[in-house]
């Protein structure tokens, strides 16, 4: 609102039926609204010809002097005078149109979906280092990247009921009422991309991915209904050999991020134990999908739920209690006794741990029975990493899966892989510590003091970057104090000021802003 004694402000407007809207409501009772155009000269003419827009002050005497100009009944007649004119021979006749009502856009919610994240620039520059690690980790043991598309058939991603990512799609019919999905894991679309090359690639493949992942599912800390994910793959051999190399890749990733054996951990087991145990007791094979996934709940759901799921797959009470007997093994030596050695499932172990000796990570790993991993899908022996001090969930999994190409329509082709998310990883290194800092840098910070020269500022801006420097240009004019803040602020390595004398000696003038040093060098010598 004015303040006291000042004047108001009287806007003046050349449509009648248009209004402005005050500055803000409380302003509103100092702001008045009249037509510039006498009224009793108003013509169809000359509502074509709009005019302009004043505004002047007035006092809060002369207001009252205008508004009395402007009573409702001046206001009437007036209208209905333009009425006429306006509706002359159409044989209609009716008051002046209510003004259009200009609604303030509603702002939109800033926050991304739930479940989901923004990555500004501090962020994005810790993904590109975690994705840098494992991109570098993979090409150490000879792997080459592979990506497939973020949206695929649903189809690719049902299998077996009961399997909880059936109910953890993102799925919907396109505008080709094709059923698709966000993939929620990467390996499928490995198997599809496989069977569709066929005899144009020889085994083994030795292929990674860094891909984003999609699940629905209740968010806890590290789980969240986007992630991204590494994923190695190894198509072809069906030796032991293979999972003790992927398991390699996993440790070597964890020194190289500061993480230890004391930090972390691998839960090894075999689905052949279940087999093993359910053929002891006549479970039929075509149960053993639905009896892996209802066993990798017991962590998660009371014991009780997990035996009673287990008889409503077919499983008698004996067999349970058998089976959850064997489930509870901690020890490979144990494991011997109860089933013997002459199994596969005994045998493919003893090999892992013998191959983790050489190696070299044999104090990351222990046996543990009751690890099977949720998807159907695999086959023989199955990991997955864990924090020692149980904060966190899974920190990645995998293992044997011989069987995916053929549950597709392709053959039986010997398999095993890992996936690695990128959200329980980073609130591992936070829990210990060791989130690298990563602040932005760039080589240089270009300016002029002078706008003439905004040119030649850009000229040495080109040369630097085809040699290859990082290169921040000023693109406006601004003061001196300002520039040494955005250096400041970009962790920027020295300072190149393009002056009028220097650059009509074709030189530039540099400050090297770690230590202040300055001096003079041509542009062809600068480097």
């Amino acid at each position: 609102m004015a303040a006291a004694g000042s004047p108001s402000r009287l806007i003046l407007h050349h449509h009648l039926n248009r209004y402005l809207r005050p500055s803000s409501p409380k302003n509103l009772k100092s702001q008045f609204f009249l037509s510039l155009a006498d009224l009793s000269s108003f013509s169809a003419l000359s509502l074509l010809a709009p005019l302009p827009k004043f505004t002047f002050p007035i006092n809060s005497r002369s207001t009252s002097r205008a508004l009395s100009s402007f009573s409702p009944s001046s206001l009437e007649s007036h209208s209905s005078s333009l009425d006429t004119v306006t509706n002359a021979g159409s044989g209609r006749s009716g008051s002046m149109p209510s003004p259009p009502v200009v609604e303030a856009p509603e702002k939109i919610d800033v926050n991304p979906p739930k479940g989901t994240r923004d990555f500004p620039p501090e962020e994005m520059r810790l993904r590109n280092w975690l994705f840098q690690n494992f991109r570098e980790v993979s090409q150490l043991f000879g792997f080459e990247e592979v990506d497939f598309p973020v949206l695929e058939s649903e189809a690719l991603f049902i299998r077996k009921a009961g399997e909880e990512i059936r109910d953890q799609l993102y799925c919907f019919e396109d505008r080709g009422n094709r059923r698709v999905a966000l993939r929620p894991e990467l390996t499928p679309s490995l198997a599809r991309l496989v069977m569709q090359k066929g005899k144009s690639v020889s085994f083994p493949l030795k292929w990674f991915t860094v891909g984003q992942c999609w699940r629905y599912e209740r968010m806890t800390r590290g789980r969240r209904r986007e992630h991204y994910q590494w994923n190695m793959d190894i198509i072809g051999v069906p030796e032991v050999m293979a999972e003790a190399e992927l398991i390699s890749s996993i440790v070597t990733l964890f020194k190289r991020v500061g993480i230890t054996e004391s930090d972390v951990g691998f839960k090894v087991s075999s689905r052949k134990v279940l087999q093993e145990v359910l053929r002891c007791y006549d479970v039929p094979e075509s149960l053993f999908g639905r009896v892996c996934i209802t066993i990798d709940k017991i962590e998660k759901i009371p014991l009780d739920d997990v035996k009673r799921e287990l008889k409503s797959a077919g499983m008698s009470e004996e067999a349970i209690e058998q089976l959850l007997e064997v489930l509870s093994i901690k020890s490979l030596t144990k494991l011997e006794e109860r089933l013997g050695n002459a199994g596969e499932a005994v045998a493919d172990l003893k090999q892992l741990f013998l191959l983790a000796e050489k190696f070299g990570y044999s104090d990351w790993i222990q046996f543990d029975a009751s690890v099977v991993r949720g998807l159907a899908y695999y086959t023989g022996i199955v990991f997955e990493g864990f924090d020692r001090e149980g904060k966190l969930r899974a920190i990645c999994g995998g293992g044997r899966y011989d069987k995916l190409l053929s549950t597709f329509g392709g053959d039986d082709t010997p398999a095993c892989g890992f996936g690695f998310g990128d959200a329980v990883i980073v609130e591992l290194l936070k829990e210990k510590g060791h989130l690298p800092e990563l602040s932005f840098q760039v080589d240089n910070i270009i300016c002029t003091l002078d706008p003439g020269l905004q040119g030649a500022a850009a000229l040495v801006a080109s040369t630097l970057r085809d040699k290859g420097q990082s290169v921040d240009l000023v693109l406006e004019s601004k003061p001196l104090k300002w520039v040494f803040k955005r250096a400041a602020r970009i962790n920027a390595r020295r300072l190149i000021l393009v002056g009028s004398s220097e650059w009509q000696r074709n030189m530039v003038a540099v400050k090297i802003l770690s230590t202040g040093e300055q001096y003079e060098i041509k542009l062809e010598e600068l480097d």
